[in-house]
């Protein structure tokens, strides 16, 4: 017999921590983060995204895995370490149309098949993820001022 409260925690992702935990925690954060980027290393389609990045990607993993810590209900890493941030005005800066958007997610989808998720939770979190992803490339392709 399944545990009530195993499935009311499955059936909450993105409720409290429930996607943190799903993730695996920290540890867990840090493996997908870690995987990410080295997709994004070795997918030809993700080339101009890399080149975004500084040749040294410790910041980026480091910044990418404390924000997700607290985007999926964890501790608030990111913020404690570099303060508050918004995501999509933090990147308005770069040329991210519907391609570099779609090497992104693809990088990402890509990480989350390397990791021993529940397969909901696989399909969850990527849906998730579009989320940022288009409105990082909405704002890009907003006119500069």
């Amino acid at each position: 017999m399944t545990d009530i409260t195993e499935l009311d925690h499955k059936a909450a992702y993105g409720t409290l921590d429930a996607s943190f935990l799903a993730a695996g925690g920290i540890e867990g954060i840090e493996k997908l983060v870690k995987d990410f980027y080295d997709q994004m290393e070795i997918l030809p389609e993700a080339k101009k995204i890399r080149d975004m990045h500084a040749a040294d990607l410790t910041e980026s993993r480091d910044k990418l895995a404390r924000f997700l810590c607290a985007w999926m209900g964890g501790p608030r890493r990111y913020s404690e370490k570099y303060g508050s941030i918004n995501i999509p005005g933090a990147h308005r800066h770069l040329n991210i149309g519907d391609a570099e958007r779609d090497a992104w997610l693809q990088c990402m989808s890509n990480a989350i098949a390397m990791q021993q998720y529940q397969d909901d939770f696989a399909v969850y979190l990527l849906k998730q993820l579009r989320i940022p992803a288009e409105r990082i490339r909405h704002v890009c392709q907003m006119p500069k001022a």
